[in-house]
């Protein structure tokens, strides 16, 4: 079975990746599984967009692995704040992602909820070392800004990012339907149809080879 590293340590991005994978033909591996690349080891995102980080990240890691790599940017947009803080998500304000949502909130307190606007954009790059080849994809989730942080099934944003359709946030959405929603759930959707080209399939190979193919 050919492997497939995940170029995450995230605790809550993992499984909701592998989740959408599933029935693929994947040994699938986060970053803390493959050796080559130290624990304390972090890609510096200095792209200008979504697309230049996910494909330094998917690069550089599938490179250190030596094997076929996925990696993602992603980032919210909230429209009271001139589209911030994009790319910058997971640094433009210190501390936890709880802590990061209140600061958030306090930012919007006086924005009505009809300028309340947002949306997560997620693209995902995969990596073929073998070909030195990338591909990416992308998906887009339109929302707002709850006025309240809400839910414990998300992580990062979710629990202040509200969908009208549903009447809460993505942190009270359960897993299986916030893969058929969210920015990274549509990217995932495309992402599966570029790792189908990865997949051996048996009329192809010599007798009994089936079983021998691994990175």
């Amino acid at each position: 079975m050919r492997k497939l590293l995940i170029a995450t340590r995230s605790k809550g991005k993992f499984p909701e990746i592998i989740k959408a994978l599933q029935g693929l033909s994947f040994e699938f591996l986060n970053l803390n599984d493959v050796k080559e690349i130290p624990r304390d080891f972090e890609v510096e995102e200095t792209g200008k967009t979504y697309q230049e980080n996910a494909i330094l990240k998917a690069r550089t890691y599938g490179k250190m692995a030596g094997f076929l790599t996925m990696a993602d940017d992603s980032g919210l947009e909230i429209d009271a704040l001139g589209g911030k803080p994009g790319i910058y998500s997971s640094r433009w304000i210190p501390g936890t992602f709880p802590e990061k949502c209140q600061k958030i909130l306090e930012m919007l307190k006086d924005v009505p909820e009809e300028k309340r606007g947002a949306r997560f954009i997620c693209v995902i790059a995969i990596y073929d070392p073998d070909k030195d080849k990338t591909q990416t994809c992308q998906g887009i989730y339109e929302g707002q800004i709850a006025f309240e942080s809400k839910g414990e099934l998300g992580f990062g944003y979710d629990p202040i990012f509200y969908n009208p359709d549903f009447g809460k946030t993505t942190a009270e959405i359960s897993l299986e339907q916030k893969q058929k929603i969210s920015h990274r759930g549509k990217a995932l959707e495309k992402a599966r149809e570029i790792l189908k080209e990865f997949i051996p399939h048996p009329e192809s190979m010599e007798n009994g080879e089936q079983n021998k193919i691994l990175l």
